[in-house]
């Protein structure tokens, strides 16, 4: 009696990955990490001032904000000034603060964010500048 094999045993098995697909996907992501990246570090839109200053390193501080109008934002959240110091300590705790100011900015408007840092006992304080166009 010839047993004849079905298809199913005839075919050989193929244990290999098409990585072409894979690469794909790895570069798609790649490509939305990089556009998303600077999106998400900003927190408020503000002009800031211009010095020939060293590029700071990214941190993982709470961003401060203060705007035009004088307005005090933590992170993306509008903050009175009564408020600023328990929330700021609340939400920053031990690690650093980055203070963006924009340049038009009265420095009367500016102080008080500062004076509420130090009440809280938060030393670690970035300014960040644009660097200037040469």
């Amino acid at each position: 009696m010839i047993h004849k094999r079905s298809r199913r045993d005839a075919l050989p098995v193929n244990a290999e990955i098409n990585l072409t697909n894979l690469i794909d996907v790895a570069f798609v992501l790649l490509i939305i990490f990089m556009i998303t990246a600077p999106i998400l570090q900003g927190g408020v839109d503000v002009d800031l001032p211009e010095a020939d200053a060293v590029p700071m390193e990214s941190s993982e501080a709470t961003i401060v904000t203060v705007t035009r109008d004088g307005t005090i934002y933590i992170d993306k959240a509008a903050v009175p000034l009564s408020q600023f110091g328990e929330q700021i300590k609340r939400i920053a705790g031990d690690r650093g603060v980055t203070v963006r100011g924009d340049k038009s900015v009265q420095l009367g408007a500016f102080m008080p964010v500062l004076a509420e840092l130090q009440k809280v006992g938060i030393t670690k304080i970035n300014f960040p500048l644009e660097p200037i166009d040469q």
